[in-house]
């Protein structure tokens, strides 16, 4: 089961509690309609699935509704690092 405090609320939610985003810092294009259908395909489906480190995004869906960005190991389930939505994480993750 994974747990995570919440950076806002500062409440450890279950992940019944929580709702996950997907993988974190995926940047919209400023003007969508102008991206190829491969652009934009890749921005909707492409996604890193490491077996490793991973930041991802949550929202505190039963507490205060907060979005928080987090850095998981997706094996083992480990949270490295937790940081409100506006902020960077602490090392740069090799991709």
């Amino acid at each position: 089961m994974i747990v995570i405090r919440c950076p806002y609320c500062n409440e450890q939610r279950t992940e019944e509690e929580l709702s996950y985003g997907g993988e974190a810092n995926i940047v919209r294009a400023i003007e969508p309609d102008t991206l190829s259908d491969t652009e934009w395909t890749d921005y909707l489906f492409m996604r890193n699935n490491p077996k490793g480190l991973l930041q991802e995004q949550w929202c505190c869906a039963a507490g205060c509704g907060q979005w928080f960005k987090i850095e998981r190991h997706t094996v083992t389930h480990e949270i490295t690092e937790v940081i409100r939505f506006d902020q960077q994480f602490s090392c740069k993750k090799d991709s």
